[in-house]
C-alpha cells in the first residue's frame, strides 16, 4: 500500500484534510472535482462539432453478442501498458454500438438533469453512476466480457469485479479535468485496478479527450505535491513538476469504437471542450478479485459505499454490485 490514499496524515492542515468521508451526492463530488482544474482565463470559440456519421444501429441482442466476443490482445500491447500505464485499442465497440450507447447516455443524462447536454454551451461536467443495475442495456456495455477480459489480461490477473460504471459528459465550454490519478478515488488495497474509458463519439483534440502522462513510473515524481481540496494548486504543481521533466503526454483523438484503459496510478488528464457537442463518456473500472476496501476511505473516494452496499473499511470487496466480469461463468 504505497499510494496517497493510504498514508493520509490527519494532523496535515485543513486545505489539504482529504480524510473525512464525502457526505453529499455524486454530482456535487464532480462540481467539486472539477473546480480544482487550472484553466486559462481566455476561452477560445466554441466550435461546430462535425456531424455524427449515419451508420446503422445494432439491436440490442447484435450488442450483447459483440461484447461476448473476445478481443485479441498482443504480447507487445500488454507490455506497452504495463511500462505506461495506458493503452488505447481501436475497434474495440463497432461504431453502430457506440452510437446506440451514445443515445442511450444521452436520454439518461436528460431524464437526470432535465436538460439536453448536446444543447447550448452549459460549461458543466455531469455525472451519472451506478445505472447498470436497473438498465439491461447499459448493463451489456459495463458488464461486457470483452472488456472484463481486455481489463484481466492488461492486469495479468485471473479476474476481475466491477467497481462501479461512470457516465460523463463534459458539455461544451466545459473546463479542463485536473491532473489526477484514480489510486485516490478507489479505497481499495491494491493497484491491480484499471478504467475503460468508451468515449461515445468520435473525439477529436477539441473536444478534450483523456490524455495520459507516461511512463506509468512518472507517478513518482509528483509525490510530494500536497493535494488540496480547495485551489488549483494540485494541478498547477503536477503539471509544472511535469513538464520541468518533460514528461511525455499522449493526447491524441479517439476513434469511434477506440477505447482506452488506464491503471489506477496513471496520471491523466483533459483539456476543455471547444465543440458545441457534449463529450460523453462510460468508464468502467474493474479490479482484481480478492482485493479489500482500505481502512480508512476518504471524500476523495466519493460515495464509495454507494457501489460497495454493506461493505466496511477492512473488508473484502465482494458486494453483489460488484460482479465478477472475467471469466465468465460457465452457464451449463
Amino acid at each position: 500500500m504505497t499510494t496517497a490514499n493510504k498514508k493520509l496524515n490527519p494532523k496535515i492542515p485543513d486545505a489539504s484534510d482529504v480524510s473525512k468521508p464525502w457526505d453529499k451526492d455524486n454530482q456535487a463530488w464532480w462540481d467539486w472535482y472539477v473546480s480544482l482544474a487550472d484553466n486559462d482565463i481566455k476561452k477560445d470559440e466554441i466550435i461546430n462539432a462535425d456531424p455524427l456519421p449515419e451508420i446503422e444501429i445494432p439491436s440490442d441482442d447484435e450488442v450483447i453478442s459483440q461484447l461476448a466476443k473476445p478481443y485479441e490482445l498482443t504480447n507487445d500491447q500488454i507490455d506497452f501498458f504495463k511500462k505506461n500505464g495506458f493503452i488505447k485499442l481501436k475497434n474495440v465497440f463497432s461504431p453502430g454500438a457506440v452510437l446506440k450507447l451514445r443515445a442511450e447516455l444521452i436520454n439518461l443524462l436528460k431524464k437526470e438533469f432535465k436538460v439536453d447536454p448536446d444543447k447550448g454551451a452549459h460549461d458543466r461536467f455531469l455525472s451519472l453512476e451506478m445505472i447498470w443495475p436497473d438498465n439491461a442495456l447499459l448493463s451489456a456495455y459495463v458488464l461486457s466480457p470483452r472488456l472484463g477480459q481486455i481489463s484481466a489480461d492488461l492486469l495479468g490477473v485471473p479476474a476481475v469485479r466491477l467497481y462501479h460504471d461512470n457516465v460523463l459528459a463534459k458539455q461544451a465550454g466545459c473546463g479542463r479535468t485536473p491532473w489526477h490519478f484514480d489510486d485516490h478515488h478507489f479505497p481499495l488495497d491494491t493497484n491491480d485496478v484499471v478504467t475503460a474509458w468508451v468515449p461515445a463519439q468520435p473525439t477529436p483534440l477539441e473536444m478534450g479527450p483523456l490524455s495520459f502522462a507516461y511512463p506509468l513510473s512518472v507517478h513518482e515524481l509528483v509525490k510530494s505535491v500536497e493535494f488540496e481540496k480547495i485551489g488549483t494548486g494540485y494541478d498547477r504543481g503536477v503539471s509544472n513538476i511535469f513538464s520541468k521533466n518533460n514528461v511525455m503526454i499522449n493526447e491524441t483523438p479517439f476513434e469511434l469504437g477506440e477505447v482506452s484503459f488506464h491503471h489506477n496510478l496513471n496520471f491523466h488528464t483533459a483539456s476543455r471542450n471547444r465543440t458545441n457537442r457534449s463529450r460523453v463518456a462510460l468508464a468502467n473500472t474493474y479490479y482484481r478479485d480478492g482485493a479489500r476496501v482500505v481502512n480508512s476511505p476518504t471524500m476523495v473516494s466519493g460515495d464509495w459505499q454507494k457501489f460497495m452496499p454493506n461493505v466496511k473499511p477492512g473488508d473484502l470487496a465482494a458486494s453483489p454490485l460488484n460482479p465478477i466480469c472475467w471469466p465468465i461463468k460457465d452457464k451449463s
